[in-house]
């Protein structure tokens, strides 16, 4: 009766403790995928900024170009297969920058549509735009004010909001930092 080395009964099941369960091998080819899609919405000069494979970056394109839903479907679990060869968290920082970039524009045109309709509603609002934006040109900002309060004053039918669009994109890019 042979007996086997019971140090070696041990070595075997820590192996089999440290490889990562069938379950979780499909969660992480599930979420390689997730990124590879995400990456395929970012647009091109974005794209091509993260110099990724070759292979990986045509998978990309091609996934785009294909229109059937089972192709895009195949499409993407290729793209999850080669991403198993990259480095997945510089791809993830890159898709949360576009994303985080995205919203924060939105949250620029709020703030923007926020200012202009505080200081088409009161004059306090203009003193309180002067004081955070000293390098601002008072003068144009009053003028396009005064534009914009006739334009509502008419009747909506009459109405023509180009004073409305001029205030706002005399105020965006001085929110955005940026000289107008």
């Amino acid at each position: 009766m042979s007996r086997t080395d019971p140090e070696d009964d041990t070595d075997t099941s820590d192996a089999i403790e440290a490889r990562p369960s069938k379950t979780r091998l499909k969660q992480q080819s599930h979420d390689l995928q997730k990124l590879g899609l995400a990456l395929a919405e970012l647009p091109d000069e974005r794209l091509a900024a993260l110099n990724l494979p070759e292979r990986l970056l045509d998978a990309i394109v091609q996934y785009r170009s294909t229109r059937s839903h089972e192709g895009r479907r195949r499409q993407l679990q290729y793209v999850g297969k080669l991403m198993r060869e990259v480095d997945a968290e510089p791809l993830r920082e890159a898709v949360a920058a576009a994303r985080l970039g995205s919203a924060r524009d939105t949250l620029l045109l709020h703030e923007a549509e926020r200012w202009r309709d505080a200081l088409l509603a009161d004059d306090e609002a203009m003193t309180r735009w002067l004081q955070a934006h000293a390098d601002c040109d008072a003068q144009r900002l009053r003028s396009l004010v005064r534009a914009a309060r006739r334009e509502a004053a008419l009747p909506p039918e009459q109405r023509n909001p180009r004073s409305h669009r001029e205030l706002f994109q005399f105020i965006l890019p001085l929110l955005a930092g940026q000289e107008p």
